[in-house]
């Protein structure tokens, strides 16, 4: 993947995908601009690389209906997507997934199965979960096709705010990662790229120089419970990252108050937790022109309350 397949999945997108707004916080330094992917159709970034990856499948791969296993933001672009594009879905989902998420996919047609998440890691889950429906299966992350798409959100930044010198990702399987990286690093090689996380599987995985693989982390950032990096998106994070920092669920919870009171923007853990890096001193941009990828807002009223209270 390069910078031509993003621009190529831009084009796909275009007139379909949003144009999220990019925003700015005093607090936060007046050359911090936040890109809102909470705005996104369906509420998250992932729309952006299920829409592109569906367009894709030829005639036969299209009959055959496609499938995914989510904790709910690819689910719910999956399904966006596929109904969209006249595909027929099934989203294998979490027991415990946040009911708004599994309300939202319900409510874009797809058909819908759940799993125990601690019992059985997801790729096997989603992998038998593939063969039985004998669908084609739609990788959260692990593919080019969808980092190219989710690519477009920086793509989007860049042109709107303008050179960056630090990007800062939320990152979990790596497919955001992968795409944001590839342009910022082609458009702007001496820029550094900080992926932010919750449960240190990608920052120790690249540290160790191989895919580590750990028990399902228990916090609130449900959208990175992801127990290994992807393949694939390993080895262009190994290639094109400089770091990654670990937020803790206070920072995150402080993050998306501050986001809340101060923009007005209802974030969930999970897209909050590049902000919260900001917030809690991990990365510090000293003056530094730095993009911010607020990935998505899918959190529900009840749970947005908990979480608060």
């Amino acid at each position: 993947m390069n910078l031509d397949d993003v621009r190529a999945a831009a084009r796909v997108l275009d007139g379909v995908a949003h144009r999220t707004p990019v925003m700015t916080s005093r607090t936060l330094g007046d050359g911090v601009f936040l890109k809102c992917e909470s705005f996104q159709r369906g509420g998250a970034f992932k729309f952006r690389g299920a829409y592109n990856f569906l367009s894709s499948l030829d005639e036969e791969e299209r009959a055959r209906g496609v499938c995914a296993i989510s904790s709910g933001n690819h689910a719910q672009a999956v399904a966006l997507s596929a109904r969209e594009l006249g595909i027929r879905a099934a989203i294998l989902m979490p027991e415990d997934a946040p009911p708004a998420k599994l309300a939202a996919v319900d409510g874009y047609g797809a058909e819908i199965e759940t799993y125990d998440r601690y019992s059985m890691p997801q790729v096997q889950a989603g992998r038998e979960f593939a063969e039985r429906r004998q669908m084609t299966f739609v990788t959260a992350y692990d593919d080019p096709r969808i980092a190219a798409g989710a690519g477009t959100a920086a793509l989007e930044l860049l042109e709107d705010a303008g050179e960056l010198d630090l990007l800062l990702v939320p990152v979990g399987g790596g497919g955001l990662m992968a795409g944001c990286a590839t342009v910022i690093k082609a458009l702007h090689p001496g820029a550094r790229v900080i992926g932010v996380e919750a449960s240190g599987v990608v920052k120790r995985s690249l540290e160790a120089g191989e895919r580590i693989q750990i028990p399902v982390p228990r916090h609130i950032a449900d959208g990175q419970m992801l127990t290994q990096p992807g393949e694939w998106t390993f080895e262009v994070m190994r290639e094109l990252v400089d770091d990654v920092v670990l937020c803790s669920d206070d920072e995150i919870l402080a993050a998306m108050a501050f986001l809340f009171d101060r923009l007005k923007l209802v974030t969930e853990p999970s897209g909050a937790i590049a902000t919260a890096a900001l917030l809690a001193g991990h990365v510090r941009p000293e003056g530094a022109r730095t993009g911010v990828l607020i990935s998505g807002g899918n959190v529900g009223l009840e749970r947005f309350v908990g979480l608060m209270g």
